[in-house]
């Protein structure tokens, strides 16, 4: 299996993503003989998985069921084990779109932490791109390079375990854009710099904290990058729900004049109605997500 080909069938070696339900899902290695404990339950890998298309319904020892996913990169992100704080499918889209990422593109990356972007970076430039990650952790980088192994993308990733801020990306003039996620960003911006094409490029740093801002933000002045601007997410999500309300009453009267042994008799007639109507209704919700970080993006300039 690959992150970036979906295959029907599932074979020995594959990871693949067990989904309890929308909050409950955990990712497990296919192997030939073992078995793997769920609250529904044992999956037996032999007998239950191998050969059995992706997404099938497959029932377990006590009766309950699973289905088993193909892992995609936001699957992964729910899912992935967390060697660091990482970023989730609402900033990982807007970096996607802001970078100007699409196949082909060649990226730096600093540092790579539990893979969660790296991932999603990959998919997207596929088949022809490539992306460079710096890891200062060793550890961290190693296990990196596992997990590319494992799912079939180490052809279209490098991982480097260095200082970024003193080495810079190991790379020079060959990226479309870089992404900085270092506590210290504004020192590595003349590395991004040389790291970027000679025809310019678009940068990004994730910073959790206004101060790393405004330092990255003066750095990249002072090494000429343009279009500097920083942006934060806040989710909202809303609740639609059926709503059951009272009409209002807001009362009507009408005049009718009739005329009865030539005396005008005037009649008021009040229409009130009474009941409730159902309809569709937003609902926000009563607490929200809070602040993850500020994603502060430039171009590099032509001159």
């Amino acid at each position: 299996m690959s992150f970036v080909e979906y295959k029907e069938f599932i074979e020995d070696g594959d990871t693949a993503i067990v989904f309890l339900g929308h909050d409950s899902m955990f990712p497990i290695t296919i192997q030939n003989g073992s078995q793997t404990q769920t609250k529904y339950g044992v999956i037996r890998h032999s007998t239950d998985l191998i050969g059995k298309k992706y997404g099938s319904k497959v029932i377990c020892s006590k009766g309950g069921w699973v289905y088993i996913l193909y892992p995609t990169p936001e699957l992964w992100t729910l899912n992935l084990p967390h060697r660091t704080q990482i970023l989730y499918s609402t900033d990982i889209s807007l970096i996607t779109m802001m970078l100007e990422l699409k196949p082909g593109s060649v990226v730096c990356e600093s540092g790579t932490g539990s893979g969660s972007l790296s991932h999603a970076i990959i998919r997207t430039v596929a088949p022809t791109g490539h992306l460079y990650t710096v890891e200062f952790h060793q550890q961290r980088a190693e296990k990196a390079i596992e997990e590319f192994r494992q799912h079939k993308v180490d052809d279209l990733v490098t991982v480097k375990n260095q200082d970024v801020c003193k080495h810079g990306f190991g790379v020079t003039g060959i990226a479309d854009a870089v992404f900085l996620d270092i506590p210290s960003p504004w020192e590595a911006i003349g590395h991004a710099k040389s790291a970027m094409k000679s025809e310019g490029g678009r940068i990004c740093s994730f910073s959790p904290c206004i101060e790393q801002v405004q330092r990255t933000c003066l750095a990249l002045e002072e090494h000429g990058f343009t279009e500097i601007n920083t942006l934060e997410i806040l989710l909202r999500v809303y609740d639609v729900r059926t709503i059951n309300l009272q009409v209002a009453d807001l009362g009507r009267a009408a005049e009718e004049k009739s005329s009865l042994d030539g005396t005008d008799r005037t009649k008021q007639i009040s229409a009130v109605q009474h009941g409730s109507a159902l309809f569709k209704s937003g609902v926000p919700p009563r607490e929200t997500v809070g602040h993850t970080g500020y994603l502060t993006f430039a171009t590099k300039s032509l001159f």
